[in-house]
């Protein structure tokens, strides 16, 4: 008689242990256990991926959110040790509707259930995530809590633990992803340019992409100075993506508006966008439920080309579609827009050697259409150089 293997035995024993999905709202969703057993809170979001849930749960961004999938099954494909974009879980809780019970690819060294359960991350499974999906959509982001086990209590005692925790407005929070010391990526091949890259919640596939350009790439931490910046003499300057209301940056807006005078070559990737927006005077707003996937539409302004993109973004920048804006750094246009909502997904400067997006083109899982954003950046180098 064959014996199941312990990890489908242990997620077994664990489908048996009830959870409940708590919104502040007062939905509730009841399912059984994921990965650890016990609770957590954050805002409640969604993803559209199919794929790449390793890289969204290491994904530094999702710091204190709880993410549905919206594909039916997670988990297919294990767990391996080279796909991480971090070098933790960073996702406050998961939930999925269908955990595969086998891992099927020949790099995975575990199953998705296990190092959920090996980080501590709560999570519940067996609940009706297109329900779930369409309730944000229509009541937009908001606080949730998971519960199961020993911490799953009366329904009034779960909504009330819910409303008791921070909401994501407000929130500083990409010190508490970056680094706490410097680092360097050296560059791929002959080193052609260096550049200092203030990490806010950085994915480790950003300076891999600039190192494959012959970039030596400097990692600061988000509390960085301007000094601290020139300190490594950059041909350029990168902000990376990261997690928290962009309204809460203002050390990091002083940095770039430093960056913005002495005429540096400057990229900003997803909250680097919105800091850039915040440094040419333009506002920021909380998106009603964000962008989160690896299929969202954008448009290349300057080029009329339409891309498939990576997002993960609860905020955006307030500016200006049509028309060309002044600013106290020249002139700016929108470079990209999204086709779903018209959101900013891009800026360009025109009197200066910077330029934005909102989304993630170094995507590690794919897509891959705007990884000519980072040739697009070498460009601004070489032409400040000449």
């Amino acid at each position: 008689m064959m014996t199941a293997p312990a990890s489908i035995t242990t997620t077994r024993r664990r489908e048996r242990t009830p959870a409940a999905y708590v919104l502040e709202d007062g939905r509730i969703f009841r399912g059984q256990a994921y990965g650890a057993v016990g609770e957590t809170f954050g805002e409640a979001v969604f993803n559209t991926g199919m794929t790449g849930y390793q890289e969204t749960l290491t994904d530094p961004s999702y710091h204190r959110q709880i993410v549905a999938m919206t594909a039916p099954q997670i988990g297919n494909t294990g767990v391996n040790d080279e796909d991480p974009e971090s070098s933790r879980i960073w996702v406050a809780g998961y939930v999925v509707r269908d955990p595969s019970r086998i891992s099927s690819n020949w790099r995975a060294t575990r199953s998705l259930d296990e190092e959920l359960q090996a980080q501590g991350i709560v999570g519940i499974s067996g609940i009706d995530t297109r329900a779930l999906t369409r309730h944000l959509r229509e009541a937009g982001a908001m606080r949730a809590g998971i519960f199961s086990g020993a911490a799953l209590a009366d329904d009034a005692t779960m909504l009330e633990r819910v409303r008791q925790a921070p909401q994501m407005e407000g929130a500083d929070l990409c010190g508490e992803v970056a680094t706490d010391a410097a680092y360097v990526v050296p560059a791929i091949g002959e080193k052609r340019f260096t550049v200092a890259a203030l990490d806010l919640g950085i994915k480790g596939m950003t300076p891999h992409r600039m190192a494959e350009r012959g970039i030596e790439v400097h990692v600061l931490p988000a509390n960085a100075t301007a000094e601290d910046v020139y300190a490594v003499n950059p041909d350029g300057v990168f902000f990376s993506n990261g997690p928290g209301d962009p309204a809460t940056a203002d050390g990091q807006v002083a940095v770039l508006r430093e960056v913005l005078g002495r005429r540096t070559p400057f990229f900003g990737i997803c909250f680097g966008n919105q800091l850039l927006g915040r440094a040419l005077g333009f506002g920021t707003y909380k998106l009603k439920y964000g962008h989160r996937g690896i299929n969202q539409p954008v448009q290349d302004r300057t080029t009329g080309k339409v891309e498939v993109t990576a997002h993960n973004h609860g905020f955006a920048v307030d500016a200006p579609l049509d028309r060309v804006s002044e600013t106290p750094f020249g002139r700016v246009e929108v470079s990209h827009v999204c086709l779903n909502d018209d959101v900013v997904e891009g800026l360009q400067c025109l009197d200066q050697p910077a330029f934005s997006v909102q989304y993630h083109p170094e995507a590690a899982a794919g897509p891959h259409d705007a990884a000519y954003l980072f040739d697009r950046f070498v460009s601004l180098l070489e032409g400040q150089r000449a």
